[in-house]
């Protein structure tokens, strides 16, 4: 009965586990470009009564053993970087990107973040930046008299200036993917940083080599379902409620085993 006892404590920590990542999702419904996660789990360690294969006679052997779990743990809360829908905005500096890779941004500390918002405006000195100010890298500077922007699905800028029939090419936007995004650390403001589970970050140029393409005019929406994670609730909620019931049911078992005699 003590055994129960902790066994089903070990799944009410994980179903909290499993309603933690899921609300984190639904508050993030309508963030741009934001991927949801996912709680894996795994079985604990078990308790072996008998040996699988124990000799149960001098020429026979038990088929199965006794085996008892000793309950679950969370082995990972991953992102899962499927695509999400684009959103027309009209917005000639909103972009998204259908496909793999991510966007290079400055921070202030000299090392580089990677981010699939494409909200991106422009500061006082025209570069374009993110939402918080962080530079795009390698930078891009739009003239002051620039009457028109083109960003290319190859992420080449262009600008339209007086006196000029031809766009001028101010810079292009360059890309970066990992062998494993899943292994990105997540550091909010839309963000992500490469760690050793990523791997390095391999540059290249939108539409080429893998990469995705660039849409001007558009942002990418989250991928949450909101259908999908209420019905992942209301499944973590009926699991969270049964490992109780079993500590109950326990519990029960126990007191009654104690007052056996009175």
């Amino acid at each position: 009965m003590i055994r129960a006892l902790y066994t089903a404590a070990t799944g009410m920590n994980a179903q909290e586990t499993n309603i933690d990542v899921i609300s984190n999702n639904l508050a993030n419904v309508n963030t741009t470009s934001f991927k949801k996660s996912r709680a894996d789990f795994q079985d604990l360690m078990y308790q072996y009564v008998v040996e699988p294969g124990a000799p149960t006679s001098q020429i026979t052997i038990n088929p199965s053993g006794i085996q008892v779990g000793l309950g679950v743990k969370t082995a990972a809360v991953q992102k899962v970087f499927t695509q999400g829908d684009l959103v027309s905005t009209g917005n000639q500096l909103d972009l998204a990107i259908e496909g793999d890779g991510f966007f290079q941004v400055l921070r202030p500390d000299g090392t580089l973040a990677y981010t699939r918002s494409g909200a991106f405006q422009m500061n006082q000195n025209g570069e374009l930046v993110t939402s918080d100010g962080l530079a795009l890298a390698p930078a891009i500077t739009i003239p002051p008299d620039a009457q028109g922007i083109t960003i290319g699905r190859d992420g080449i800028v262009s600008v339209r200036q007086p006196g000029t029939a031809v766009p001028n090419q101010v810079g292009q936007i360059i890309p970066a993917r990992f062998p494993n995004n899943a292994g990105l650390r997540a550091i909010g403001y839309n963000m992500y940083e490469e760690t050793l589970a990523s791997g390095a970050p391999v540059v290249g140029i939108f539409s080429q080599q893998g990469f995705g393409n660039l849409s001007q005019g558009f942002l990418e929406s989250s991928n949450v379902s909101v259908v999908e994670q209420v019905v992942n609730m209301i499944t973590a909620q009926r699991a969270y409620e049964a490992s109780s019931k079993g500590i109950t049911t326990a519990d029960e078992m126990l007191s009654q085993a104690i007052n056996l005699k009175r």
